[in-house]
């Protein structure tokens, strides 16, 4: 098996070279590399756990009367709490925990990655939301990983290794939301996370779960080994720390963005990418920018749904639907019963069925976002469900739209004393990304590159179909499904979410909504709540932890191919009910934890 993944990627290699688009030293080297006794399908994309193995942190619902921090990390939420007692805004502390994360939960926490953040500023009455996902290289191509036949090479191209990487935009993200919207001075923002890195901090047992599993990938390369497995095995209890990452960290505290993309650290990115077959040159990360973008926005029962647009497929296909869902009385079917899985089940498919053909990057590709949630269109989809019947997702094709227009991840929501809202989700994409630690700064890198469609047809390591809207194409973001959103209800905030979890980010997010509208459940009982989860391809109806047998025997009987999986989604949901703040930190990562710890 090795010897034929070797052997295609010297096909690959050679005809790349006569290309002209890898120097023949930086090819040898990465080959050399790959050649190693490692198999990088093996590498589970997300660290899911039986979180009943762990003490969750969160132990009740977090209550605070000045605002609400809810993060993957403890400590992280801790950081949060802190800046905005220290006289922060809602955006000071989501600058603050974003690097935080980057040091205490390095398995998707970032400064290697992108994301999206969806606001909603008190001052100004209005809702924004910010891409800073990351973006292919200016020399990539759409057929870099494709053979000479035009069939797909190898998925550890896309996602281990130097070429698995996409142009970081996490910290062009987080600066450009403090030039806007900050108040503390930049460099306060970073002293935490700056402060962890040198010191260190003690790794829980759910981390070190995570270093013991992805033993093997983060063992590949010498620069992330000495990092992350200096401990092996014995980690649980044990002092974590980053001394590169930390004068990185310093770096950009010192010069903002130019810390990152200009400078020692730019060379060190572009010399180790130029010397391992990678493709991030300085201009690449020169030229980096994030964009702000329209929020998405609908009603939902009377809720004002706030949802981040493409390149994310999250919000559009949320709005869709609930559009299709509102034609229903969910309650009256009751929730999780044999009918109400059966509804929420034919709704995916039918979504996740549009988004592998018409979402992808709106600066290259038109996509058509309102007829996807045109209420019309929802209607028409909903004639072609029969609430208990199963329609094979083969019988089931994107939509004839209307004629009125053409993963690992963390995420982590704050809201502040003026009401003002961030909900952030950011990512390496899989576990600890590529793998990949850039020597002399202790930046774990992405593997987005698998984001994309590499071809038509061939699923990504999340089993995601995509078609040309999601090709490569240079300087071009990734599709994803990443849904940071807010629910206002009579203009003000009533509650806010979002997860990680690959293509499953969609359906939890969807079902935190239904479960706090729909059936009225605190934060407690909507988080708790079991998920399901279907993404069209392939036909197979995912369910967390266990089901009633004789649900399941009706769904089988109903033709559902059902699997039982571990709980792969960590939903960070703050609510606003009756002047108060509430906030938990879902028991599904255990390190997760809301609090309101926050002086008047």
């Amino acid at each position: 098996m090795e010897k034929r993944i070797i052997s295609g990627l010297m096909e690959w290699l050679i005809e790349m070279m006569k290309n002209k688009k890898i120097l023949l030293t930086s090819a040898l080297i990465f080959l050399s590399i790959l050649a190693k006794d490692i198999n990088a399908q093996t590498f589970q994309a997300i660290g899911t756990v039986n979180p009943n193995k762990y003490i969750p942190t969160q132990k009740s619902i977090a209550e605070g009367k000045n605002g609400m921090v809810t993060t993957q990390h403890f400590i992280a939420t801790r950081v949060g709490e802190d800046i905005l007692n220290q006289g922060g805004n809602a955006y000071d502390a989501a600058v603050a925990i974003g690097f935080s994360l980057a040091v205490v939960l390095p398995r998707a926490g970032n400064i290697g990655g992108g994301g999206f953040m969806v606001i909603h500023d008190s001052n100004t009455n209005k809702a924004y939301s910010i891409d800073y996902r990351e973006k292919a290289p200016i020399s990539s191509s759409k057929d870099m990983y494709l053979k000479k036949d035009g069939s797909f090479n190898s998925q550890s191209l896309s996602t281990f290794g130097y070429l698995a990487s996409g142009v970081p935009g996490t910290v062009a993200g987080l600066w450009e939301v403090h030039q806007k919207f900050g108040s503390l001075p930049w460099e306060n923002l970073l002293q935490h996370a700056i402060k962890l890195a040198e010191e260190g901090f003690k790794i829980t047992p759910y981390m070190s779960d995570m270093l013991l599993k992805y033993n093997k990938k983060l063992s590949a390369f010498s620069s992330t080994k000495l990092i992350f497995q200096n401990q092996y095995p014995k980690f649980e209890g044990e002092i974590f720390i980053q001394k590169d990452l930390g004068k990185t960290l310093r770096l950009i505290a010192e010069n903002g963005r130019d810390g990152f993309y200009k400078g020692s650290v730019a060379n060190r990115i572009h010399d180790e990418m130029l010397a391992n077959g990678g493709l991030i040159t300085k201009q690449d990360l020169e030229a980096y920018s994030p964009v702000w973008r329209k929020p998405l926005k609908s009603i939902y029962r009377g809720n004002e749904i706030i949802t981040m647009g493409p390149p994310s497929s999250g919000g559009v296909h949320i709005i869709q639907m609930l559009n299709i869902l509102e034609l229903h009385d969910l309650k009256e079917l009751n929730h999780n019963s044999f009918e109400y899985i059966s509804l929420l089940t034919e709704v995916m498919k039918y979504a996740y069925a549009d988004r592998s053909k018409y979402l992808g990057d709106p600066d290259y590709f038109k996509v058509p976002v309102s007829s996807i949630i045109n209420k019309d269109y929802a209607k028409i989809i909903n004639s072609n469900i029969s609430v208990g019947t199963s329609t094979p997702s083969s019988e089931i094709l994107p939509g004839a739209l209307l004629d009125n227009e053409s993963f690992e991840t963390t995420h982590y929501s704050i809201v502040d004393s003026d009401g003002n809202v961030v909900s952030s989700t950011y990512t390496l994409n899989s576990s600890f990304g590529s793998g990949v630690v850039i020597k002399g700064t202790g930046i774990l890198m992405n593997n987005e590159m698998d984001d994309f469609a590499a071809a038509p047809g061939i699923p990504n390591q999340f089993g995601l179909l995509g078609s040309e809207a999601n090709e490569i194409l240079p300087s071009k973001r990734p599709l994803s499904s990443m849904t940071p959103t807010i629910v206002m209800r009579n203009n003000e905030l009533f509650f806010t979410t979002g997860s990680p979890g690959g293509s499953r980010i969609i359906s939890a997010v969807l079902q935190s909504i239904l479960n706090i509208i729909d059936f009225e459940m605190d934060l407690e009982q909507a988080t708790s709540a079991k998920r399901i989860h279907h993404q069209w391809q392939p036909d197979l109806l995912q369910i967390e932890s266990s089901i009633n047998p004789m649900i399941k025997k009706k769904l089988l009987d109903a033709m559902y191919d059902v699997k039982i999986i571990k709980p792969a989604t960590c939903l960070q949901t703050i609510m606003f009910k009756d002047s108060k703040f509430y906030g938990y930190g879902d028991f599904r990562r255990p390190d997760a934890f809301a609090s309101g710890e926050i002086n008047d």
